[in-house]
Parts: C-alpha cells; sequence; structure tokens
C-alpha cells in the first residue's frame, strides 16, 4: 500500500455481521494500515455513517435488520456530497446477483472468504478511484475560487457579489435581521497611478483590501472589487449606526498604512457611503440594487463633503471625521 496512505491511516467502514469472519478481516486491514470501524449489520452502519463520513465501505451482502443491497441504495441516496466507494463481500456468483448489486450502487465484488492479495489489491483500486475523485472536487474549487476571486487583491469579485448579496439581502429579511452594506473609493486614485505608475497602484489596492481584511469581522464580513477602485463590504448582522462606526475604523487603518516607493511613503485616503436594511422598518421592496444605490448616493456625498470620510445613510453630516 502507498506509505502515505498508511500514514494518514485511511478510514474503512467494514460491516460484517459474523463475528470470526469480521475480526480475520479486521485484523488483515488494520496490519496493512488502514483505520476500521466494524459495523454487525446495514443498520448499524447506517448510524455511524450519519456520524461519521466513511469514503470506503466494505460490506457483506447478506445481514440480519438491513442487507448490503439495501446498505447501497441508502448510501447512494443520502450522501451525494462526497463519493463512497462500496466493495460488497459474497459468495453469489450468479451474473443476475452482480447485476443487482451494482444497480444497488455497489463498485466492486469480492468473493467469500477472500484471500489477503485480493482482498488488499481490490481495496487500493478503490483507494485509485477515490484518488481521483478528491483530485477533481480539488480542481473545481480552484476553478470556482478563479471565478469568484479578484486576481489582483485576493478578496471577492463582483460577480460573487452579484451572486451572494441577494442570498445575504433575502436572509436578513427573512430572519428579520439587519443588514449593511459599506462602499469604499480610493481617494484621487488616477493621480496615484499617473504619479508613481500601475505597479504602485496595484500595492495600494493589495494593501488596502489586507488592511480592510484584518478590520472586519472573520468570517461574517466580506469585501468584494466592485470596479476599479471602488469596493463594497457586506456586513450582516450590523444595523446602520455600527457599520457606520466599521467603515470609520476602516477609513482610519487605511490612513496610517504607509506604501513605500522609489522616492517617498505613499499615504492614501478612502472615501464611504454606507446604507442597510433594518427589522424595525418595512423593507421588503429593498433590492440589492436599490441597497448598493443607496451607499453609493452617500459615498458621492462623501466625496462631495471633502472625501476622507464616512456618510451614512439618514444622516445628514460626515458619520465621524
Amino acid at each position: 500500500m502507498d506509505r502515505r496512505r498508511a500514514e494518514k491511516r485511511f478510514p474503512i467502514l467494514l460491516v460484517e455481521d459474523e463475528p470470526v469472519t469480521a475480526a480475520l478481516l479486521e485484523k488483515t486491514l488494520c496490519k496493512a494500515g488502514y483505520a476500521v470501524e466494524v459495523a454487525r449489520n446495514g443498520k448499524e452502519a447506517l448510524g455511524l455513517l450519519a456520524e461519521t463520513f466513511f469514503p470506503f465501505v466494505l460490506t457483506d451482502w447478506e445481514m440480519p435488520e438491513l442487507g448490503g443491497l439495501e446498505l447501497c441504495r441508502t448510501i447512494r441516496e443520502s450522501f451525494k456530497s462526497s463519493y463512497c466507494y462500496i466493495v460488497i463481500l459474497t459468495g453469489r456468483h450468479e451474473k443476475n446477483d452482480i447485476v443487482a448489486g451494482l444497480e444497488a450502487g455497489a463498485d466492486d465484488f469480492i468473493t467469500k472468504p477472500p484471500t489477503n492479495s485480493e482482498l488488499l489489491a481490490r481495496i487500493n483500486a478503490g483507494m485509485r478511484v477515490l484518488e481521483l475523485e478528491e483530485s477533481l472536487v480539488k480542481a473545481r474549487e480552484e476553478i470556482r475560487n478563479l471565478s469568484t476571486i479578484d486576481s489582483l487583491t485576493g478578496c471577492y469579485n463582483r460577480a460573487y457579489l452579484d451572486e451572494h448579496l441577494p442570498n445575504e439581502l433575502e436572509r436578513a429579511k427573512r430572519y428579520k435581521r439587519d443588514l449593511s452594506i459599506l462602499f469604499c473609493d480610493f481617494d484621487h486614485f488616477k493621480q496615484v497611478n499617473d504619479n508613481f505608475g500601475h505597479q504602485v497602484g496595484d500595492r495600494v489596492l493589495k494593501d488596502s483590501v489586507q488592511c480592510i481584511n484584518d478590520t472586519i469581522r472573520q468570517h461574517m464580513d466580506w469585501i468584494a472589487r466592485y470596479g476599479g477602485e471602488e469596493f463594497i463590504i457586506v456586513a450582516p448582522e450590523t444595523d446602520i449606526t455600527a457599520a457606520g462606526q466599521m467603515a470609520e475604523r476602516i477609513r482610519k487603518a487605511i490612513c496610517n498604512l504607509k506604501i513605500e516607493t522609489s522616492s517617498q511613503i505613499l499615504h492614501v485616503t478612502a472615501s464611504f457611503g454606507v446604507s442597510g436594511i433594518s427589522p424595525s422598518r418595512d423593507e421588503s421592496n429593498v433590492t440589492p440594487e436599490t441597497l448598493i444605490d443607496q451607499a453609493d448616493k452617500q459615498l458621492y456625498r462623501a466625496k462631495m463633503g471633502g472625501r476622507n470620510c464616512v456618510f451614512v445613510e439618514d444622516l445628514q453630516s460626515p458619520h465621524s471625521l
């Protein structure tokens, strides 16, 4: 067996009602480096699977309470997010039986009693299938990340915002929760690119996004690049007053950034517009577009108010200076 697999103690769920057979199989598998959990029938196996997912199941065909075929069918119906490789142990040799097993969801068969070499060879063959499945899942995840992550700054992109802001808004409405968004735009950013070059401009955006990520709440708030030097921070479970305070903290943190260039230390500033919904008001007609539009109007007020400040919906003056 692959040494890396042995080091990981790959888990196998062994389902066998006959105690002597179960003990012999468990001994062989453990000696080969696998971590084995034993169930006495299909019903017990499903109970274990409900607590801990096993990517590999080795099961007898005929068992009390719930047999191997029923176990296969239930696994295929109930566990669809991750693939489980199923091998059936059986003394049956008829083609009709094999077809019935495959149709029930089995991946392979082993004739009882198996030799150690055949048992391990078939399990290793199943492991190769699972490793391929794992590599495909990782590849899909990488593709998904590429389609939702802004390549320059590492935050989410506009496509992610367009897909997930409606979900956040719908959740806030359904459960009567606050939701706020912060619209951030870097001041005079064109001058940064014109005077220092686009590489410095890129570094300003990357360092600023990192600064924002260090300031917002992890695993709750999130940031997306709206376009160019504009970013939107989504703050679930946050009323508009708290969102204004959050924007002010981010504004100050960005002011304190020091961007080194070949000629000087560069300081940048950003303006913020804040909008949101509250369960205390009728927000049934609010859409993601109107939420962004309201924040954009507050951002415009911040720009007209001298920049490097925060304007909050329903307030007539900068939130804080």
